[in-house]
């Protein structure tokens, strides 16, 4: 029986996300569970209001990462955990879990400190021998556990933090457009973006969704789209009211990045647009109405690497270029 746990996972955005699907599993078989996370500095706001993780842990690796390391390996040890998940694949959360004084220390075996872990299971990525979502991989790292079932990512936005602005969209129908990446190669070009809004009905909304970083790349796409059924919110909202804003759309537009994963903790319809990667990685949409849009063209080229790049290695870009805006419509049903 467990009583206190510890999940890692102090990578992306997207990686966090995912990464819930092992809490509700965790939460379904143990209701009175003591549920606790590590993660990356930043991203404390997924976790605002939750109805059962207990305490939220950030690691800053910016400065004092040693330091801070082994003041959280301290303070672990004190609580004492049953259980640490560790979802990460890196050294330093490896010697969290390794040194954490945990009975059942869970990762993966390509972790340095694997050796030190008494449940692990492998991590496998390939478009050639596809093995299952990440989620799926993840779950490996708590099947040992009996009676336990396999469970999908859940965040829990408040409707009640809404403001009035967000209140007004949910009145009319609406598409949101996340049209940022972190990866240029996985990020569908602007201009394409700006071709399927100027083709869409004209009595849809559109909202553009990102962070601060991505509101110049909206605003442009907005001032040369034309149109002025549109609203900007990138960089005004959190994560959890950017879920919500997504499930209220008809539709969510977005690159293979993390407000895929944002649309599926929340159920919300998604389309996927994927550029020089591809979904047998285990990295697609898990929403009940969810698709991928891709290329149609066969690329030798395709997929050019796991996290995309900085440009296109062979200089064309057809993976993006390829994808007809006619893909992306097909799934509006208005």
């Amino acid at each position: 029986m467990l009583k206190q746990v510890l999940i890692i996972q102090t990578a992306s955005l997207g990686d966090v996300i995912l990464s819930t699907a092992l809490a509700e599993s965790l939460h379904s078989l143990y209701p009175d569970l003591q549920l606790d996370y590590l993660i990356k500095n930043g991203y404390q706001g997924l976790f605002a209001g939750h109805p059962f993780i207990r305490k939220v842990y950030t690691f800053d690796k910016s400065k004092g990462k040693y330091r801070n390391l082994f003041q959280l390996i301290s303070e672990f040890r004190k609580t004492g955990y049953d259980a640490v998940i560790n979802v990460q694949r890196f050294a330093s959360s490896g010697l969290i879990t390794a040194l954490s004084g945990a009975p059942h220390r869970c990762g993966f075996d390509k972790n340095p400190f694997s050796f030190a872990f008494n449940h692990k299971c492998r991590h496998i990525i390939s478009h050639k021998s596809p093995a299952g979502h990440e989620i799926t991989r993840n779950f490996g790292l708590i099947s040992w556990i009996q009676g336990i079932g396999q469970a999908k990512p859940v965040l829990y936005p408040d409707p009640q933090n809404a403001g009035s602005d967000i209140k007004e969209l949910f009145n009319n129908q609406y598409i949101t457009i996340s049209p940022s990446s972190l990866w240029f190669t996985k990020q569908y070009p602007a201009e394409k973006w700006i071709e399927f809004i100027q083709a869409l009905p004209s009595g849809i909304r559109v909202v553009l969704l990102g962070g601060k970083d991505d509101r110049e790349l909206c605003e442009t796409i907005r001032t040369r789209s034309g149109t002025r059924n549109m609203k900007v919110l990138a960089g005004e909202l959190n994560f959890l009211m950017s879920a919500h804003v997504m499930k209220g759309a008809v539709m969510n537009f977005v690159n293979d990045s993390a407000p895929m994963h944002l649309a599926s903790s929340v159920n919300a319809p998604v389309t996927a647009v994927f550029c020089s990667t591809v979904p047998e990685f285990g990295f697609g949409p898990l929403s009940d109405n969810a698709s991928v849009v891709e290329t149609r063209h066969s690329l030798s080229c395709r997929p050019c690497g796991l996290h995309g790049h900085r440009q296109c290695p062979e200089k064309h870009f057809s993976c993006a270029l390829s994808i007809e805006r006619k893909q992306l419509l097909d799934r509006l049903d208005l």
